[in-house]
């Protein structure tokens, strides 16, 4: 039985120096506060989920584009593909339960692939990562969790940045999701599904260029 974890699969760099042992507390990996010293890639094996979650604005997309193999899957760039197509005027609310399914739809087509994907995620769907750990079990592979725990204010400042925010119940909303998931991955447990958990701050983010998937070792499910 292949085992998971970070040490295996998730957080592996690619020509840095070994980390410090403070880093890993099993299939958890802090790379919160390292500055420059943290990894400019991680590497996960072929056939893994990689969910991306934290704040609004707080850079989850640009991390996607940026270091995600094939883009990965982000909710973003279907809302910006409707909004191109739709009257300036209409308000996103009337078409949202479009992009959604848009969404979903694209994401369960990878996903019955078997491909190896990066999807973004909000940090309040907690039934969307059930799915996405039920998907990797039934391949045999591992659901990753990347959690970018940027500040409120970084935040904000990023949702200003775009031009485009959301509401203040909202936002409350997905700063306790976040909350929730960044404490389970500090003392436990994991949350649900997940075989291992990244932390990032904002700098630790910027710093990687690579989310990469490799073949699995031998012997693997």
């Amino acid at each position: 039985m292949r085992r998971f974890g970070v040490l295996a699969t998730a957080g592996t760099a690619d020509a840095v120096p070994a980390q410090r042992a403070r880093e890993h507390r099993g299939p958890v990996r802090d790379l919160r506060g390292r500055g420059d010293l943290g990894p400019c890639r991680l590497g996960f094996a072929e056939g893994d989920i990689v969910v991306v979650s934290g704040l609004p604005g707080g850079g989850k997309s640009t991390l996607i584009k940026r270091a995600a193999e094939g883009g990965g899957i982000d909710s973003q760039d279907v809302r910006e593909r409707w909004e191109r197509r739709m009257p300036a005027a209409l308000p996103y609310a009337v078409y949202r339960p479009l992009v959604r399914i848009a969404h979903y739809w694209g994401l369960w087509s990878v996903l019955r692939s078997g491909a190896s994907v990066v999807v973004h995620d909000c940090g309040t769907q907690r039934w969307v990562r059930g799915l996405l750990a039920a998907a990797a079990r039934r391949r045999g592979r591992g659901l990753h969790l990347l959690i970018l725990d940027a500040t409120p204010h970084e935040a904000l400042s990023g949702q200003a940045a775009r031009g485009r925010g959301v509401s203040a119940y909202a936002f409350a909303r997905h700063r306790a999701a976040v909350r929730r998931l960044v404490r389970a991955a500090e003392s436990g447990p994991l949350p649900a599904g997940c075989a291992s958990v990244v932390l990032l701050d904002r700098p630790a983010a910027a710093r990687l260029t690579r989310i990469a998937f490799r073949p699995a070792e031998p012997g693997g499910a």
